[in-house]
């Protein structure tokens, strides 16, 4: 924090009655100002790459491995993450499902990978892809969502807390600068991007039936995935700030048509929608370089504590 030193002058004579026999008495005052701080917080930021984008280093300059160490909760999903530079800024990157893709959405260690991230790498920013099914017609394959609310429709299987007894507030779950800078990334791009959108996350790793895709689309969902919950409660949890970049690769399996979503069909379209991700997380990153953090970290510590009951 830099002090701004002003000195003030006043000057006035010990004497009311005769100013010309009187001797002048000088006072300096001297005041200090604060400027702020002339540095913004330094952030970190991870990388949770979802199907299609497990892993990619091709966005980071000096690349290099690294070790992960096994957290209190288990291993995360898999043994090394990938380090290096995105816009100036220290990034790391881990597979959601495994370097080799064979952790199921229902098996993912969600607590280690954060925790991973978070407590061991020090990353201030979690920043993910998740391949989603639309629920809604003008949200074509091949679009890009950014994730705003959440429908949990997973199983009690998924550990969901770090802690005994904690009730974090998820209200807005998402963090609001970082949504902001995933449209402006998409739209300097050039690409179609769906904001604002609500996800019903279930448990998988089966797609949904006819019936629970009408039940979905009837509640008002947009999209429908298999990752976000718990990792959004629990990025809550580590007081991290947390978005979701949403990769829309089908219709679920609700149109008329008959056309079904299936894993040969997501996975083709992944193609493409990997392409669209690299081409927006350098953007969302520099932006996030560019903007003081430090008023939303202070805001989501003091969250967290208010909202630990039994660690």
């Amino acid at each position: 924090m830099t002090l701004l030193c002003i000195d003030l002058l006043f000057c006035f004579f010990s004497s009311k009655s005769n100013r010309q026999t009187s001797e002048p008495v000088f006072i300096v005052i001297r005041i200090f100002r604060s400027t702020g701080s002339t540095r913004m917080a330094k952030i970190i930021v991870g990388i949770i790459g979802g199907t299609g984008l497990d892993q990619d280093s091709s966005l980071l300059t000096d690349k290099r491995l690294v070790d992960l160490k096994e957290t209190p909760y288990g291993r995360a999903s898999d043994t090394q993450a990938i380090a290096g530079q995105i816009e100036g800024v220290d990034v790391f990157i881990i597979s959601r499902h495994g370097k080799n893709h064979d952790v199921s959405p229902s098996h993912v260690n969600y607590r280690a990978n954060l925790w991973t991230l978070v407590k061991q790498l020090n990353c201030t920013h979690v920043l993910v892809t998740s391949a989603c099914g639309s629920l809604k017609e003008h949200i074509e394959p091949g679009h890009i969502g950014i994730l705003d609310q959440y429908i949990d429709r997973t199983t009690s299987f998924r550990d969901r807390s770090f802690y005994k007894v904690c009730h974090v507030e998820q209200r807005n779950p998402i963090n609001a600068s970082m949504q902001q800078f995933i449209l402006e990334a998409c739209e300097e791009a050039d690409l179609t991007c769906h904001e604002g959108l609500t996800c019903v996350t279930i448990e998988g790793p089966r797609f949904s039936t006819l019936a629970e895709s009408r039940l979905h689309r009837s509640w008002g969902c947009d999209v429908v995935n298999m990752t976000s919950v718990p990792e959004v409660q629990l990025a809550t949890e580590l007081a991290t700030m947390y978005a979701c970049i949403l990769l829309v690769t089908d219709y679920d399996c609700w149109r008329d048509d008959g056309e079904c979503v299936s894993s040969s069909g997501v996975l083709e379209r992944m193609k493409d929608l990997g392409a669209k991700a690299r081409k927006i997380i350098p953007g969302v990153i520099r932006r996030m370089a560019a903007f003081d953090w430090s008023k939303q970290m202070k805001e989501n510590e003091k969250s967290l504590k208010d909202s630990i009951m039994v660690e």
